[in-house]
């Protein structure tokens, strides 16, 4: 009988999985933070996540070990980190034990279909013609990542001091269902992957990104709110950009 002859592998191409791995556990004490009403811990350990998931991807293309093993793997951790771990820590902050449980529950169900959908997109875009943007530096809807970080600017605004933000859970529900619809919409948005800084711009985007990290050292809440406000603001800018550059001379 032919065998086929086992060959080493080299550790780095395990390095980019491990660190996907890595972020799920992230996401599962998240969870577990959750249950157990540490709602600052849950919430900071899925930030984590979301700069863990953010740096796999880039360490497999520098250490030369992306799988389609990698991919899939990330795929599903995604999943968990993006779209049930969020749908669980909201719930239990907004809606759990309130007269607006079942309007609370359907609003992150549609929310967790929708990264479910968006991550499915994602994974056949390179397949399919029709779901790729005409330019590298837009993405196609929200992604899951930047879902999650939208989803979570109620409790956001909750830990940064606006405590009656709670009291108004049909507004949350309903912020809610956009978010997933921003996902799974064809809205054009940036992707910082692809874009290019004129050399006379980097010293002050390093100077800002410094400034930034400083700030979220400091008033970690209130740093995620501004963050969101601004993408959220720069979303129809994004939209006229895209169209301009796609509009027929």
């Amino acid at each position: 009988m032919n065998h086929r002859a086992a060959r080493n592998v080299p550790l780095r191409r395990f390095i980019p999985n491990f660190v996907t791995i890595f972020a799920l556990c992230a996401g599962l004490t998240a969870v577990r933070e959750g249950f157990a009403g540490h709602f600052h811990n849950a919430l900071g350990l899925l930030m984590l996540a979301a700069v863990l998931d953010g740096i796999d991807g880039k360490l497999a293309r520098m250490l030369n070990s992306a799988s389609q093993f990698g991919a899939e793997l990330d795929t599903l951790a995604d999943f968990f980190n993006f779209g049930i771990a969020p749908t669980i820590l909201l719930y239990l902050m907004f809606f759990a034990g309130s007269e607006f449980d079942n309007l609370g529950w359907l609003a992150l169900i549609i929310f967790t279909i929708a990264c479910m959908m968006r991550l499915a997109r994602f994974n056949v875009a390179l397949l399919e013609e029709e779901d790729r943007p005409v330019d590298k530096s837009f993405l196609v809807g929200v992604p899951a990542p930047a879902m999650a970080c939208l989803g979570f600017l109620p409790a956001f605004l909750f830990m940064s001091g606006w405590k009656s933000i709670g009291d108004y859970p049909v507004l949350i529900a309903f912020y809610i269902i956009i978010c997933g619809a921003l996902a799974v919409s064809r809205l054009p948005t940036l992707s910082i992957k692809y874009l290019n800084i004129k050399p006379r711009h980097q010293f002050w985007l390093f100077a800002a990104v410094v400034l930034a990290l400083v700030i979220l050292s400091v008033f970690p809440w209130h740093m995620l709110v501004l963050v969101d406000l601004i993408y959220l603001a720069s979303l129809p800018i994004t939209w006229s950009m895209a169209r301009k550059q796609t509009k027929p001379e």
